[in-house]
């Protein structure tokens, strides 16, 4: 007994592996004490935005035909595309192959003595040291990886449903 592999399974497909993700990435945040700095929490916005699109299109799917279905998956693709030049971005900064924003790489303006009262409160996490590496990539570059999957399931989900 063989599965067919239909757009929505591709979609759902899609939107498992970016509910893992996210929760992955909270998990790792509750339990596991890692601090995200500020490209790290621009790399969740594409999750924030695309999983809700995504899970109203798996709610709907069988009222959607046609047209906007396809529509909805490929913003969805999009915004994911977005998701993985983040997660790229982030890991070029990381590996020193381009500069990252001044307000988490070390290279921003002095401090004066006015804000020396008020260092404990402020954390600033470096965008350019990954706090991990799993199989020699930072959280950044399996976001990039894991963004690069879902736009090929929903892309994929997309070619289906316009073949018929």
């Amino acid at each position: 007994m063989t599965m067919r592999v239909t757009p929505r399974i591709l979609a759902l497909a899609a939107l498992a592996l970016g509910l893992a993700t996210i929760l992955g990435a909270w998990g790792f945040e509750i339990f596991g004490g890692f601090v995200p700095c500020e490209l790290c929490y621009q790399q969740r916005l594409p999750y924030y935005i695309g999983l809700p699109i995504l899970a109203l299109t798996q709610l709907f799917w069988p009222r959607l035909q046609g047209l906007p279905r396809l529509a909805l998956t490929l913003l969805v693709a999009l915004i994911f595309a977005w998701g993985a030049y983040l997660g790229a971005f982030h890991a070029g900064v990381e590996w020193g192959f381009w500069p990252g924003p001044t307000s988490c790489t070390g290279v921003g303006g002095g401090i004066g003595f006015e804000d020396l009262g008020n260092m404990d409160a402020t954390r600033i996490v470096p965008c350019d040291r990954p706090q991990i590496r799993i199989f020699g990539l930072s959280f950044a570059g399996w976001n990039a990886v894991i963004s690069v999957m879902m736009v090929g399931l929903l892309g994929w989900a997309a070619i289906k449903a316009r073949r018929g």
